[in-house]
């Protein structure tokens, strides 16, 4: 396990004594500016726990606000780079001092999420959150933002005309993307399978429209199997991934548009490794970067997720400061492509 770093750790990134970075965290005495800074800069580049606190003491001016993340999936890879992203466009942010709240739902039921949205309501300046579009969900947005609270969707849209702003990828695009690919590569036209977790996620819908449409349009030659629901749950993806190699001969690829693809992956080695089958994921985690490295799977379509939280921090503190909108936009990040070649 890494060390935690302490005060000695920063002192030696920043050039300066121990007691100087005393000062600064503690507000002792006065120190040059530009000391200060450099003091600051070393504390997040080596993820000092206090580094906020020191961003806090030279800048005491600015707005205090607390912002609530509500995410998914604790011991996935891909959420646990977001809440390490999150906290620290947090602690970088230069029009506020921000406190960061994070919760990982157990589940993407309403019955989970809902009660997570109202306990955040009551402690937080503003809130983002992934989540399906539900009605219930829809309906305590609702009550959250006649309260002037705003709430964000990330990844997946949900409450179109209530909630604050969308920010993540054009997932449409996304799909016709995927779709370009495995039309391109593909050895032979074939049919072509695509996995969703839930038909509640905006985003995961959008991406199969858009996969079909690109066929239709481009690619008739290739016929698309009924979408395949998978929960994101790993062994079901595993187990759905096995039958349908075994029941499908002509199967050219497929696309899981949403998680899970770690158990396809694994169906993959055992056994698809000889039928050269074109297979495409979402995001990038040590999973999906090695199985790219030995050619199990095509192409990751990734969230660029510094990038994300960095917007959304611009976002959150605009909505705080001057109300809730009445124009609800989207705000689409440009997405990361990762092949074989380039990880």
């Amino acid at each position: 396990m890494a060390k935690r770093p302490i005060i000695a750790d920063i002192a030696r990134e920043a050039g300066v004594s121990v007691a100087t970075v005393d000062r600064v965290l503690n507000a002792r005495h006065p120190v040059r500016k530009e000391t200060a800074q450099r003091v600051l800069a070393a504390a997040q580049a080596i993820g000092y726990h206090a580094a906020g606190l020191i961003k806090q003491r030279l800048q005491p001016d600015l707005p205090q606000y607390r912002l609530g993340f509500i995410l998914r999936k604790p011991t996935h890879h891909f959420y646990q780079g977001f809440a390490r992203e999150v906290e620290a466009a947090v602690n970088a942010a230069k029009c506020f001092h921000g406190t960061s709240l994070i919760e990982f739902a157990p589940s993407h039921m309403p019955c989970d999420l809902i009660p997570l949205l109202k306990e955040f309501g009551a402690r937080c300046h503003a809130i983002a959150m992934v989540a399906p579009d539900h009605p219930a969900i829809t309906a305590a947005v609702q009550e959250l933002k006649a309260k002037g609270i705003p709430v964000f969707s990330l990844l997946s849209d949900f409450a179109e005309g209530v909630r604050e702003g969308y920010i993540g990828l054009d997932n449409r695009k996304v799909g016709r993307t995927t779709a370009w690919m495995l039309s391109k590569v593909a050895r032979r036209p074939g049919k072509v399978a695509v996995f969703v977790g839930s038909h509640r996620f905006q985003g995961q819908e959008l991406r199969e429209v858009g996969f079909r449409s690109y066929f239709r349009e481009n690619a008739p030659a290739f016929e698309l199997l009924d979408p395949l629901v998978n929960l994101e749950a790993r062994q079901i993806t595993y187990e759905a991934t096995l039958d349908l190699m075994q029941r499908e001969p002509e199967l050219t690829g497929f696309y899981v548009a949403g998680g899970g693809m770690e158990g396809a992956i694994s169906a993959l080695r055992e056994e698809g490794e000889s039928r050269g089958l074109v297979a495409i994921v979402n995001e990038i985690t040590p999973e999906s970067r090695a199985a790219l490295a030995d050619g199990m799977i095509t192409m990751s379509v990734a969230t660029p997720q510094r990038l994300l939280c960095q917007e959304l921090m611009t976002l959150m503190a605009q909505a705080i400061k001057v109300g809730t909108s009445e124009t609800l936009g989207q705000t689409f990040l440009p997405f990361e492509i990762y092949l074989p070649e380039n990880i």
